[in-house]
């Protein structure tokens, strides 16, 4: 019966994810444009702006170089939606995490498939990027098990204080990475958000029309993920602390935005070496310390 109730709850949380997160993710997507312009001097675009876009994909002609192509972007977007439930379900962090990198691989096969030259480059890219913030993410799913005692994000609620205070350094580790995850400057190398960026579109080069909404759809609810993973870290068993944990996350994510427009793209070397590097001395050591405490 307990199998039941956890699929059953994870299922809720899934659709209530599916509905709730795109409109978070598209008010993020256009504060993130608002704050951009006035950081550059602009007036910038409406609020809305980014669901404009996405509408009018909608309505354009569904054309595609090779057919599979749909069909992995489709099982990208399941898979984000999937981790995204199972983790609002307060299920295993760990599994929210392996759902995401899938959802990354099948989104790498998507560009993969088309053959066009630019993509494949933007899809090399991009698996660059996973193999640079992979091990950093898994470090901070482990990281949350001793502190929190269980990969379950439920346990949060049971504590007397927030993680954040025993696995400082993992969170700094992470957010570090949450700039590659996020798609910002200096570590946007497969496919940027700003057109001054590149004349050519990396991993989405050949897609258009409902799959290339679908995509936009898709980051809008990864954002919405990787802000509450960083929320998590900020939230113990004081109801207020659910409160401190948004705050926080909305400081972080304004924290990105000015990054995004103060740093340029720097070479996929220095992205994977400065990756690992931090993951190994923050996050490692940190986790390292509280096993042999």
């Amino acid at each position: 019966m307990y199998g039941f109730e956890t699929v059953a709850v994870t299922i809720v949380a899934t659709l209530v994810f599916a509905v709730l997160a795109p409109i978070v993710g598209c008010l993020l997507s256009g504060l993130d444009r608002k704050i951009s312009a006035r950081m550059q001097g602009r007036v910038g675009p409406p609020l809305l702006q980014p669901y404009y876009d996405v509408r009018k994909l909608m309505g354009k002609e569904n054309a595609a170089v090779n057919g599979s192509e749909g069909v992995y972007v489709t099982c990208a977007f399941v898979f984000t939606l999937l981790a995204g439930g199972v983790f609002f379900a307060g299920g295993n962090l760990l599994l929210s995490v392996f759902l995401i990198t899938l959802s990354a691989l099948f989104f790498i096969m998507a560009a993969y498939c088309t053959r066009s030259p630019y993509a494949e480059v933007g899809a090399a890219r991009e698996t660059l990027q996973v193999m640079s913030y992979e091990p950093m993410v898994l470090l901070m799913a482990v990281g949350y098990f001793i502190a929190a005692g269980t990969f379950d994000t439920a346990g949060v609620f049971s504590l007397d204080a927030p993680v954040v205070c025993t696995i400082w350094g993992v969170l700094i580790g992470f957010l570090f990475v949450l700039t590659i995850k996020l798609r910002k400057s200096p570590f946007d190398i497969s496919m940027s958000h700003h057109a001054h960026q590149e004349i050519v579109r990396g991993v989405t080069t050949e897609m258009s029309g409902p799959t290339l909404a679908k995509v936009e759809v898709m980051h809008w609810c990864e954002n919405v993920l990787f802000l509450a993973w960083t929320a998590l870290f900020f939230v113990w068993g004081n109801p207020i602390s659910l409160l401190v944990a948004v705050v926080v996350a909305l400081l972080v994510y304004f924290l990105e935005i000015f990054i995004d427009n103060n740093f340029a793209r720097v070479k996929w070397q220095a992205m994977l070496k400065g990756a690992w590097i931090v993951a190994l001395v923050f996050g490692g050591v940190n986790i390292a310390v509280l096993a042999f405490i």
